[in-house]
Formats: C-alpha cells, sequence, structure tokens
C-alpha cells in the first residue's frame, strides 16, 4: 500500500515554523520582510490558508531556504511513485505548479515539477536560487530573463540563473512542461553559504 502524500498546506505549515524558529525570525518581521499579512502567516502555520507560488516563493526568498525545504515531506524508498492526481496544485498568477520530487545528490539538490503555463497572465518572478531547467513538452513558452527573451516549444530545454528576475508566457494556449531546479544545498541567493535547516 502506497503512503498517503501529505498536503501542501500541511507541509508548509511544519516546516514554515521550524525555518522560522531556526531563524529567530518572529511572525511580525517575516510579516514586515515578505510583505504577508501576520494573520495569513498565522493561518500557514498553522495548516490553513490558501498558499500560492509567489507567496512560497517570498517566504523561501525572505527565510533564504529551497521552495522545497518549505514544501517537502522526504518520503524514501527502494521505488518512489509520485501519482499526478495525488499530488496538489501549487497555483500563481500564471502557473500551477506541482511539486513531483526532491533528489539530493551530494551538495547537490533537484527538485522535480510537472508546470503548466496556463495563458491567462504571465507568471513573473523575481528571483531565487538555483538554476532553473525546463523542458517543454507542449505548447509554445515565452521565457525572458534579465531583459532577454526566447521562445521555445516541444521537445525544447532552456535553462537559466534564476537569481536573475524572469517570466514565464505561454504564446498560444497552456504549456505543459517539466521543470527541474537546481541549486546547492547551502546556497542562498546571494550565493553566500548558509547552514542547511536540520528536520
Amino acid at each position: 500500500m502506497e503512503d498517503e502524500t501529505p498536503s501542501i498546506r500541511d507541509m508548509l505549515a511544519v516546516n514554515l515554523r521550524a525555518a522560522r524558529t531556526a531563524r529567530g525570525i518572529s511572525l511580525s518581521e517575516l510579516s514586515r520582510r515578505s510583505g504577508i499579512g501576520k494573520a495569513t502567516l498565522s493561518q500557514l502555520e498553522s495548516g490553513g490558508g490558501n498558499p500560492t507560488i509567489e507567496t512560497v516563493f517570498s517566504l523561501s526568498r525572505v527565510l533564504e531556504v529551497a521552495i522545497s525545504d518549505l514544501l517537502d515531506h522526504r518520503a524514501g524508498g527502494a521505488l518512489t511513485v509520485v501519482r499526478g492526481a495525488d499530488v496538489e496544485v501549487l497555483s500563481g498568477e500564471g502557473v500551477d505548479l506541482r511539486p513531483l520530487r526532491r533528489i539530493e545528490t551530494g551538495d547537490g539538490v533537484f527538485e522535480v515539477y510537472d508546470q503548466v503555463v496556463r495563458g491567462d497572465a504571465p507568471q513573473r518572478s523575481q528571483g531565487h536560487v538555483g538554476v532553473e531547467h525546463t523542458i517543454v513538452q507542449s505548447g509554445s513558452l515565452l521565457v525572458e530573463v534579465a531583459g532577454r527573451s526566447v521562445e521555445v516549444g516541444p521537445g525544447d530545454y532552456v535553462a537559466f540563473d534564476a537569481r536573475e528576475p524572469h517570466c514565464y508566457t505561454a504564446s498560444e494556449g497552456p504549456v505543459h512542461s517539466v521543470l527541474l531546479l537546481q541549486y546547492r544545498a547551502d546556497e542562498r541567493l546571494d550565493g553566500r553559504p548558509h547552514p542547511v535547516l536540520k528536520g
């Protein structure tokens, strides 16, 4: 029998509280730094609310932790099966992400996501740690990074330094892709190492 996967809200509640506590930051201070209301943060730490991509990315930047440090439950085993229908979607302005797996190799980390760029709005990011690797499965994706843009289609691959401001836009309807986020376990947004959270 397969283990039940905890919800995004449950994982975020536990990991957000641990990350904030490890850095000695109060809810009020985290609210000030992230621009997210204190009541909303309290609700997220209690396993409530409806976290968005923008919220999780903002918390990741402020707490200087990887996105998967906030969302991962670190299940292990010889055979890992992640059923798409069982994974909760994390939505943003223009993207739906399903976090599928965090892979650690030595001091490197890969986060694997099923990504749908919906086409109703661009998905912008101010930047975060790592290198983004995107493999388009269907549709036409416009990728903008630090003032440069490229359009990629089915079978195409694009990668960039995710610390740079970037944007995904579906040019002609929804785009289905695989997103890999690669970074060092000790990497911070400014490139300097920081202590890794211990679970």
